[in-house]
């Protein structure tokens, strides 16, 4: 699996738009623990199914995409933080320690 990298806010609406699964990954490129989540997901992301797109955030850089994700999908912001959004509605959010990509995967499947 692959990030897209989220760099503008029309990605937001092809997110909110698209049919099936997205995931949204905010991560805080100057916080231990977000690197710490994001290599514990990555680690096991192979669990998620392969047609998930997985949108990579850095907030730092495009802290406005960050604070629009928060408004669009109606959740408080975090970092680090995951989103998945199924055909435009955030079915899960999770952030910090909480972060797990076998939870995705059971959201997925269920």
């Amino acid at each position: 699996m692959t990030w897209v990298n989220l760099t503008s806010p029309d990605q937001l609406n092809e997110i909110k738009s698209a049919d099936g699964y997205s995931l949204i990954f905010k991560h805080s490129t100057r916080c231990s623990i977000s690197m710490m989540a994001k290599r514990n997901f990555e680690f096991n992301w192979d669990v998620i199914p392969e047609d998930t797109k997985l949108y990579f955030l850095d907030l730092i850089s495009y802290r406005e995409i960050s604070n629009s994700v928060a408004e669009v999908f109606n959740v408080a912001h975090q970092s680090p933080q995951i989103l998945l959004i199924k055909n435009g509605d955030c079915v899960l959010e999770a952030s910090h320690s909480d972060i797990s990509a076998e939870e995705v995967a059971e959201v997925i499947a269920a």
